[in-house]
């Protein structure tokens, strides 16, 4: 009898692996194109100055979404954000980089900041992987504020080939990590900074013209490599079979724009195509990076978890969101707390401390730009637009008509004709926070600012470490 039993698992066990693996060969693929500190500035969004011609066949193949906004504006508070379909300031990977036993070869001890996610609380890559999907990360960058494992989210022989190692008719999950703004010399010299367009918060000077024409450079070199992935599915027959999403994890470098969660910080480019999808459309409803998890899982045909806060936004039901909310903390050794609420028509920003400028010390300090930014500062030579930015003070609200200020320079927050939309706003991000637990609230962990400490040193000015100097001292002792 036994053995019978024996005999009978078994069976029901292999019979249960090929139903799943069954039903997941009828499953179509899933594929992130994400891209690295890449401002929209796309042809196919209407810019006039670069053809984009590989983006925007993507775009004539699906949707173009107009108002994506990213959950952050520095790279991996988005990235945690996103593979977990939740804000990240839900489950407490807000703070860039943090949760990390080591950090560019330093270690930082047994009291570092140990983040996990809670219990039942699954990236995407693990939910796919589970169901049978081959999941990858090519050229991968994995930049999650939070413990996890790369034998749970990518399959065996994933590092190389894309999908090609996988088993025969498997569907696959993937991500393809393309440089965009960090191509450096990569990218080469095309753009004339002459002819670049700059922002009237910007002062009009050669390093501003150099960072916004290399920018320019960069996106022609990443198009090209749009193109060349396009090419490569195309080739493998995989073109039909495969959803898209192409999308940035936030802004171009430059000051006000990455970490900042103004228009060009957070408001970025998303292309989605598909199975089923109908070429050529444009969407103007707010999306959010929250919602390209649940979006991929449904689109796979998998049920959304409902850890995930974030929305099915090709769902034939779907409702277009009231609003979205971004969020931004600590960014390397800089420490701030800011909150971005969007509506279709205004954006309303809550910064909490007042007590140091936007422009206070960051890893950008070093920059030929930055240098010149702050002579101008000392001397006086910026003008009062530019000096919304870059001047000494900020304000603790400031709230924008987005149809007609996008470059959001003229604060409505004092004016007395949008008092309604002020106080509609302000209770709606003050209902968000009490609705999400909004962790970042809260000044971060004793372990957390130590750890920054150990990685950053003297560049930490902030006040709020001062509570935990003695115990680095203590540790080095």
């Amino acid at each position: 009898r036994g053995v019978y039993l024996m005999i009978k698992y078994f069976l029901a066990v292999a019979l249960s692996l090929h139903c799943v693996c069954a039903y997941a060969e009828s499953r179509p693929n899933v594929l992130w194109i994400y891209l690295e500190d890449i401002s929209g500035w796309l042809s196919c969004y209407g810019e006039t100055l670069i053809e984009t011609p590989n983006f925007d066949r993507l775009a004539a193949r699906g949707i173009r979404f107009d108002r994506f906004y990213t959950p952050a504006g520095v790279c991996s508070a988005t990235r945690s954000a996103t593979i977990v379909g939740a804000m990240q300031t839900s489950f407490g990977i807000h703070n860039h980089r943090s949760g990390r036993p080591n950090f560019r070869g330093q270690t930082m001890g047994a009291a570092f900041d140990d983040i996990r996610l809670p219990a039942g609380v699954e990236p995407l890559p693990v939910l796919m992987k589970k169901a049978g999907y081959f999941t990858f990360n090519q050229s991968g960058k994995d930049d999650y504020n939070f413990k996890w494992s790369p034998d749970d989210f990518y399959s065996p022989n994933s590092k190389t080939n894309l999908w090609r190692n996988r088993k025969p008719n498997q569907p696959f999950f993937g991500q393809v990590q393309l440089k965009g703004g960090k191509l450096g010399n990569r990218a080469k010299p095309v753009v004339d900074p002459a002819t670049v367009p700059v922002p009237p918060y910007y002062p009009d000077i050669p390093e501003v013209r150099e960072e916004i024409a290399h920018h320019y450079d960069c996106l022609l070199k990443t198009d090209q490599e749009i193109g060349n992935l396009l090419d490569q599915l195309e080739k493998d027959g995989l073109t039909d079979s495969t959803y898209i999403f192409c999308f940035s994890d936030h802004g171009y470098k430059l000051h006000r724009h990455k970490q900042f969660l103004y228009e060009g910080g957070i408001h970025m480019p998303l292309l989605v195509a598909g199975p089923g999808i109908k070429p050529g459309q444009v969407r103007d409803d707010l999306v959010s990076g929250i919602d390209i998890a649940p979006a991929s899982l449904a689109a796979a045909g998998f049920p959304v978890p409902s850890f995930m806060e974030g929305r099915d936004f090709l769902a034939k039901n779907y409702t277009p969101r009231e609003y979205l909310v971004a969020a931004r903390d600590r960014c390397d050794f800089t420490i701030e707390k800011i909150r971005a609420l969007v509506t279709p028509r205004f954006k309303y920003l809550r910064n909490y401390l007042t007590d140091r400028p936007f422009m206070q010390p960051s890893y950008k300090d070093p920059w030929p730009v930055s240098i010149r930014f702050r002579e101008m500062m000392d001397n006086n030579k910026m003008n009062e637009t530019q000096l919304i930015f870059f001047g000494p003070e900020k304000p603790p609200e400031e709230l924008y008509d987005l149809e007609n200020d996008p470059h959001e320079i003229h604060n409505l927050a004092e004016d007395p004709a949008f008092q309604k939309e002020l106080e509609k706003h302000r209770q709606l991000l003050k209902d968000w926070i009490a609705e999400t637990g909004d962790q970042g609230q809260a000044t971060e962990s004793d372990a957390g600012l130590l750890a920054a400490l150990k990685r950053w040193g003297d560049k930490c000015v902030n006040p709020e470490y001062d509570r935990v100097r003695s115990q680095l001292k203590e540790s080095k002792n």
